[in-house]
């Protein structure tokens, strides 16, 4: 899907989904699964417009999961995935609210203004 998406946003969707990826891989390794291939079969299955394939622990492969009932939560799952979203959206943006006055001149720089700010004012 990543790369029908022109501009920035390709870049962004396709690390989320590398993220992602993360949960059928340690399942896969967790069940002692060659991971690798049960996610390029995954991958193939999804490509294919199987948006309900997932792994199968019973049987090492991927499997419809919506034909073996096994319903999740989805509620819970945008609840985190919204949760982890935000915190990362927090952490990237620390540059704009830390600052550092001009480091080495010691305590007495403190009380200065901070020039700037990091909008494009002049310094």
């Amino acid at each position: 899907y990543a790369l029908s998406v022109a501009g920035k946003e390709q870049m962004l969707i396709a690390a989320y989904a590398r993220a992602l990826e993360i949960i059928p891989r340690q399942v896969a390794d967790n069940a002692g699964f060659d991971a690798t291939n049960l996610l390029n079969l995954l991958r193939q299955k999804h490509a294919q417009g199987n948006m309900w394939y997932g792994v199968d622990v019973a049987e090492e492969t991927a499997a419809d999961n919506y034909e073996r009932f096994v319903w999740e939560p989805v509620v819970i799952k945008i609840n985190a995935l919204t949760a982890a979203s935000e915190a990362a959206c927090l952490v990237l943006s620390v540059d704009e609210t830390v600052k550092n006055a001009k480091s080495g001149q010691g305590p007495s720089n403190a009380d200065q203004p901070v020039r700037g700010r990091g909008r494009g004012r002049p310094m």
